[in-house]
């Protein structure tokens, strides 16, 4: 089961650092990882994907505790959250191939942001599940390159973390 964990750090460097010297400590593993600034420029938003038990879930949240440039971690819950990532996908686009290349990109309404005689890329940002389904319906057209960003995620409504 994925767990969306949300933290609050002092933006400072070498605060990723000891948080993923964490992970790799207590053996936990991260499936995705993105950090940003907040409207507050000293304080970074860290959202991590780590699939495991509702244990393995608690323990990351106390053991993010216990750093001392950590502000405040929760854990997010899918239906109170809204969650989001970007892909870029280089694809094989051959003559014959690139119509339906096209159509695919119109039905999930990806933005085609590079076009050359033998690749289309296709920009994508939305739910992580999405991304995954534009990823497969791709594959059969020879995925040359994927770059992903990691699941960022905020709470619905008037809830902060």
């Amino acid at each position: 089961m994925q767990h969306t964990i949300a933290a609050l750090v002092e933006n400072k460097s070498g605060v990723l650092s000891r948080i993923s010297g964490l992970f790799a400590r207590r053996g936990f593993n991260i499936d995705s990882l993105a950090v940003g600034p907040t409207e507050d420029p000293s304080i970074s938003r860290i959202t991590i994907i780590v699939n495991g038990d509702n244990y393995i879930a608690e323990q990351v949240i106390k053991q993010l505790n216990k750093l001392i440039d950590v502000i405040k971690v929760s854990s997010l819950t899918e239906i109170e959250t809204t969650r989001r990532e970007l892909v870029l996908v280089k694809v094989k686009a051959d003559e014959k191939k690139r119509s339906e290349i096209i159509d695919i990109a119109k039905i999930m309404d990806c933005n085609i942001v590079d076009v050359s005689h033998t690749t289309l890329m296709l920009e994508f940002v939305n739910r992580p599940e999405r991304v995954d389904l534009l990823i497969d319906l791709l594959q059969k057209y020879q995925i040359l390159e994927i770059a992903r960003t990691g699941t960022i995620a905020l709470q619905k409504g008037s809830k902060s973390i």
